[in-house]
């Protein structure tokens, strides 16, 4: 803080010397040209790369003479090595509140002279920013409201980033400017004087300026290499806190989250008293609840009773304070400031009268089902009420677990996810993905959805643990709560398994979901229909929770259909593997009614071909079947058509995620030819996967993201790139020519590093070898994976590539000469596979 508002002097001083040149001058600037700062300037608080922020306010009859000696000392600053905001208004402009810029009456709230006329300045200061702060400031404290909620939106409503923007994210040092914006704009209001705040606020600042000078800019993210060093430095510690000991990141981090809840629970309660909303959805204003002993439902906030005259105080009282998380739970209304604070200092009296048992799952029930569940939880783990009820989860508060995958913290991922499964029981918006009505559907079928919430809250406290499973580590804490609980053993049971297999799924996904045997081994595991749907919807849940883009269409798709494939197995109703179109098998299951009534379609839209789809539809796996509408598969099929004016036929799809299609006879390294065709234009597949029919024609499809945007930016490069794919794909341009311009592009070293694992497994499926690939997501990596299955002259009959941050998990489904591999394959493979991943990434 010294040294932002020592910098914030220094630049004053420049300033003023730099006027008095223009002034000497020109002495006619004397009058009617008053310099102010704004912004951080402007509350003299400058950090070591900010910009500063000057307003030149200017009467009209010296407007003309300023203009130049403005500009002159506007070019000085910027020699000087500043990074200057500058603008000049006139008197009149600043006397009314404009709602389409509302940041410039917004700067004046921090209005500060810095010199030139003073009687202009006072006028304005007197006049124009008090009339401002009367007349309009409910316009302007409900723009500030509208800023912050798109600002905090931009960062998912929460404080708690792995790598947070310190002062951008809720909780940051933005938030502290509208608090004091907000108590300035009041009439009665007072100095803020809550040492707490005050702390916090020197906490950020010290942070900030740290980033500033660590970085050599005004960058304000807290990245991981940064909160290492500041951990070793100990900054905004203090030595008292540091002493001889160096603190890790994961410590500091955690003062760093403490620090910025307090900036955000000050917001609220500013906001409150302003009587502004910073909350999406419905006010808590016109909400009712019936009566209940010791609060009250009141002006949009619950206000617990006060203490009676027998020295009884509801706050004191485990069962009136759980309630009102219920009502919470239900309504979203918060706690007054008062109310709040109360709950906080009686925590250990809580902790003395809290009883355990049938009686405290029935209250923690009501709140975990809560339609607003989420808002209570944060509410009871910001105040201590949470750990008090459970102790677990005191481990993973503000944990940071570096991963690059994970947006959030432990807990407030769990938050997130408890959310997300809420989010499910509301109607779905209009126009919402089939999948996303689907599992609203069946959050609805639940027997006992609170069982649910539980398990979400407590999947995760092994994380605060050491150990190689925090699923094993989560579940055996489970334990512990639910013999508190004294649950009921079956519901009990439910929960446990579900803590103990919630990653099964998602590990279920990484396979070929329509292949037999990975059906039937997660089916076996989940054994029962209400656990499968347990699990499907905590699956969904928790890859939601992960960051906003973590649940793709096509993976919410994929567990939709492993769920449904898993339901079937459980009712012995298993689709065969293999598509036979012409005729049954003799072992052959029967077709399903949905695969049947997308055969009848893609035959009604090739009238007169009927015999020559059934024979291209003939061999494949049902996977293709079932994964492509019945236009695509017409498509394909009608591409086949073409093979004698062009063998290599191509269907382009652009998009978020773009998608490619080559169908044509099958013929060795055909894969890898169209993975390395991709990585030479800087393409990142997404997915892929490869068919082939009992004829030999192959169907390949890879989904990809345009990482340099190439396609996005350059609609006539897309017709090039189908062309230039085409020719790589047939030989016909070299892929080692144009790969060589991106090898010469030097790779951001990886935040984390993942090491290499080469996984075979022969008993995962019934007609292929399973080779499942962990490893640094770096540019050619399916590339090479796959030439070397073409090299070994080993036969890809499905590929799932899939990416979590940093690292690749690739699954591939091999076959040679139409059998699985055996033992010598499986160690050349191994071999082979991890000598040209490493080499892949020594080229990168």
């Amino acid at each position: 803080m010294r040294a932002a508002a020592a910098r914030a002097a220094f630049v004053n001083q420049i300033i003023l010397r730099l006027w008095a040149t223009e002034t000497a001058a020109q002495p006619r600037l004397l009058k009617g040209v008053a310099i102010a700062a704004v912004g951080g300037f402007g509350r003299g608080l400058l950090f070591p790369y900010s910009d500063v922020d000057i307003l030149f306010c200017v009467e009209k009859s010296v407007g003309a003479l300023a203009k130049q000696p403005i500009r002159q000392l506007s070019q000085q600053l910027w020699d000087c090595g500043l990074q200057v905001s500058m603008s000049t208004r006139m008197t009149s402009d600043c006397e009314r509140f404009e709602p389409g810029n509302p940041e410039f009456a917004i700067s004046l709230l921090d209005l500060r002279s810095i010199g030139g006329d003073v009687e202009l300045f006072a006028r304005l200061q007197d006049k124009t920013v008090a009339k401002l702060r009367t007349k309009d400031a409910k316009s302007i404290a409900a723009e500030l409201a509208r800023l912050t909620l798109e600002r905090h939106g931009k960062y998912g409503n929460t404080l708690f980033h792995l790598e947070p923007n310190i002062k951008e994210c809720p909780g940051g040092l933005r938030d502290v400017n509208v608090c004091e914006w907000l108590r300035s704009l009041r009439k009665d209001a007072l100095e803020d004087s809550e040492s707490e705040f005050h702390s916090a606020l020197a906490f950020l600042a010290s942070v900030r300026c740290f980033l500033h000078y660590r970085h050599q800019r005004d960058d304000n993210t807290l990245d991981w290499l940064a909160q290492d060093a500041a951990a070793e430095q100990g900054i905004g510690l203090g030595r008292s806190a540091v002493g001889a000991h160096r603190v890790d990141a994961a410590y500091w981090m955690r003062a760093y989250f403490r620090h910025a809840r307090i900036i955000e629970r000050s917001l609220i309660r500013e906001a409150e008293t302003s009587e502004v909303r910073l909350e999406s959805g419905p006010s808590s204003r016109r909400l009712k609840l019936p009566p209940t002993p010791g609060f009250r439902l009141e002006g949009g906030r619950i206000e617990l009773a006060p203490r009676s005259a027998g020295g009884f105080d509801p706050a004191r009282d485990p069962e009136i304070v759980l309630a009102a998380f219920a009502a919470m739970a239900r309504t979203a209304a918060r706690f007054s400031p008062e109310s709040e604070e109360r709950i906080g200092d009686a925590i250990p009296l809580l902790s003395a009268n809290l009883e355990e048992g049938p009686g405290l799952w029935q209250q923690l029930s009501a709140i975990l089902t809560g339609e607003r569940a989420g808002v209570a939880l944060r509410t009871m783990h910001a105040l201590g009420m949470l750990e008090l009820i459970l102790p677990e989860f005191h481990g993973i508060d503000a944990l940071v677990i570096r991963d690059a995958y994970h947006r959030y913290t432990v807990d407030e991922h769990t938050f997130v996810l408890i959310d997300t499964l809420h989010d499910l029981e509301t109607e779905p918006p209009t126009g919402a993905p089939d999948w996303r009505v689907k599992f609203g559907s069946m959050v609805r079928e639940l027997q006992n959805p609170a069982l649910l919430y539980l398990a979400a809250l407590l999947h995760d406290t092994g994380k605060g643990h050491s150990g190689d499973s925090h699923a094993s580590e989560s579940a055996r804490m489970a334990r512990d709560v639910l013999t508190r609980l004294e649950m009921d053993s079956y519901d009990a049971a439910l929960v446990l398994h579900l803590i103990e297999s919630h990653l099964d799924m998602s590990a279920a996904l990484r396979r070929d979901i329509f292949d037999t045997e990975t059906v039937r081994n997660f089916a076996a595991k989940v054994q029962t229909h209400e656990a499968l749907r347990m699990l499907t919807l905590f699956t969904y849940a928790d890859i939601a929770a992960v960051h906003p883009d973590a649940l793709t269409p096509w993976k919410a798709e994929n567990l939709w259909r492993l769920s449904m494939a898993a339901a079937n197995h459980l009712d012995r109703n298993v689709d065969e593997d293999r598509f036979h179109a012409t005729g049954a098998a003799e072992d052959a299951a029967p077709v399903s009614t949905e695969t049947r009534d997308k055969l009848t379609r893609v035959l009604s839209l090739n009238r007169g071909h009927e015999s020559a789809v059934r024979e291209f539809l003939e061999g494949f796996p049902e996977r293709y079947v079932n994964t492509r509408s019945p236009e695509v598969i017409a498509q394909h099929f009608q591409m086949t058509h073409n093979f004698a004016v062009e063998p290599f036929q191509i269907a382009f799809q652009h998009g978020a995620v773009s998608e490619i299609t080559l169908v044509t006879q099958d013929r060795p390294r055909l894969f890898a030819g169209m993975a390395a065709a991709l990585a030479a234009w800087g393409m990142n597949v997404v997915t892929a996967d490869a068919f082939a029919n009992s004829a030999g024609v192959i169907v390949d499809t890879f989904r990809f993201t345009d990482t340099f945007l190439t396609l996005e930016l350059n609609q006539s490069e897309r017709e090039r790139f189908v062309s230039s794919v085409r020719e790589l794909v047939s030989g016909k341009a070299s892929v080692e020519k144009l790969l060589s311009s991106r090898r010469r592009v030097r790779r951001k070293a990886p935040r984390v590093v993942a090491e290499t694992r080469v996984e075979i497994d022969n008993t995962a499926s019934s007609h292929s070898t399973l080779v499942q690939i962990i490893a640094q997501d770096v540019p050619g990596l399916l590339r090479a994976v796959s030439a070397t299955f073409g090299t070994l002259g080993h036969n890809l009959e499905v590929a799932l590539i899939d990416t979590e941050g940093e690292t690749a998990i690739d699954v591939f489904y091999i076959t040679s000469d139409g059998d699985k591999l055996d033992g010598l394959q499986e160690a050349e493979l191994r071999t082979a596979l991890l000598k040209a991943i490493a080499e892949n990434a020594e080229a990168t």
